[in-house]
């Protein structure tokens, strides 16, 4: 699977995820959100901008509930819900908003 991004051939798994983590930026994001059929917006950038931030700090993406308690912290208790992350990701955090945020697949991820 591939994606082509400003003339660029951008490798991707077979589920998706980019092959090569430092060739992430904002451009391959939107290209990624379009196979997860997700229209990015202010909200689901919060969320890829934090998964990274996370990532970059701790070297691992965040587990769901942790990432819960960062956005609690960082924005609000209303932004922090499983059902809150499902309605902007809707195959989920490990899924969907860390396969757009450019972030490794986790283990027993499809």
């Amino acid at each position: 699977m591939e994606l082509q991004i400003e003339g660029k051939t951008i490798a991707l798994s077979e589920a998706g995820w980019l092959e090569n983590l430092d060739e992430w930026n904002e451009e391959i994001a939107k290209g990624i959100a379009i196979n997860e059929k997700v229209e990015l917006t202010d909200e689901h950038w919060d969320i890829i901008n934090l998964a990274r931030e996370y990532f970059e700090e701790n070297s691992m993406v965040a587990e769901p509930r942790k990432f819960s308690k960062l956005m609690a912290t960082k924005y609000s208790k209303d932004r922090s819900s499983s059902k809150y992350l499902y309605g902007l990701f809707p195959y989920g955090l490990i899924k969907s908003a860390n396969k757009v945020a450019g972030l490794p697949r986790p283990k027993g991820c499809s």
